[in-house]
């Protein structure tokens, strides 16, 4: 079976292109290749998928084989993907998910994809939604316990639960490995949750360390830049409808939270290598 290794700001997946062939067992196939020293290698996999309501539809499964309702990094590398290797000729592409259809703008140079802006829908903030077991409308500037300690947070979907805590720690300095997995499992999060650690290093710029459900550690995420940003919005620390810096470890994303609770993400999307392998 063909794969092409794909990468967003070092949030890395393989790709499936199942407009061609079919994957019978995805959750066993990502455990086996996710694993960085016996497989392939990666966040997870990704097929592309014909879509009865989009140009294109996207399956995403984490490292550990449960299945991720969206990425916002791998819509970016979809959207390089089909145009590159001439799925589609067209710039603006609609994108099936778990999460709803997402909106891709692409830009071309020399008839490659260099970055792509996605229209990541609104922000959710309904606990029963997220979800949360709180009650009432928001989970915004909460403080809960995780490992015997007092942390203030802010929790939102982008189609995917979130956790984003703001705090004036460098986010390395955070034992991610132990903190990040502590919050996921967390009894108020029924369904596990992402966690965004995040300083704000200016009045539109944020330093961020990411720990993905079902995945640990990963160098970027692009929902979790966009749930970073809204819940600096919801906390008064960045404004509406500008641009915003979110430095990950793999590189930047730049974040647009509109003034409708609309989230767009600009970033950049490479191929890493092609290969085959039999399954």
């Amino acid at each position: 079976m063909r794969f092409t290794k794909m990468q967003g700001i070092g949030n890395d997946y393989i790709y499936f292109n199942c407009l061609e062939q079919n994957i019978a067992d995805p959750e066993k196939l990502s455990t086996a290749l996710s694993d960085r020293h016996f497989g392939v290698g990666g966040d997870g996999i990704v097929m592309i998928l014909p879509s009865e309501n989009a140009d294109f539809r996207m399956r995403i499964f984490n490292a550990d084989g449960s299945e991720a309702k969206m990425c916002g990094n791998a819509t970016r590398c979809i959207g390089k993907y089909v145009y590159d290797r001439g799925l589609t000729d067209k710039t603006e592409i609609s994108l099936e998910t778990n999460s709803g259809i997402k909106y891709l703008k692409l830009f071309p140079e020399d008839g490659k994809v260099k970055s792509v802006l996605v229209n990541m829908g609104k922000y959710i903030t309904d606990p029963a939604l997220i979800p949360v077991t709180a009650e009432g409308e928001s989970f915004i500037a909460q403080k809960i316990t995780v490992l015997d300690r007092e942390y203030t947070v802010t929790c939102v979907s982008m189609g995917n639960p979130h956790c984003v805590v703001i705090s004036d720690i460098d986010p390395d300095d955070i034992p991610l490995e132990k903190t990040g997995r502590a919050f996921e499992f967390h009894p108020l999060f029924p369904d596990r949750i992402n966690t965004e650690f995040i300083r704000i290093t200016d009045g539109n710029t944020a330093k961020m360390r990411v720990w993905e459900r079902g995945s640990g550690e990963t160098l970027a995420c692009g929902t979790g830049a966009c749930a970073a940003a809204s819940a600096c919005v919801l906390n008064g620390l960045f404004r509406e409808n500008v641009e915003n810096t979110i430095h990950l470890r793999g590189g930047d994303l730049f974040i647009t939270v509109k003034s409708d609770r609309t989230v767009l993400m600009r970033g950049t999307a490479e191929f890493v290598f092609d290969g085959e392998v039999d399954i």
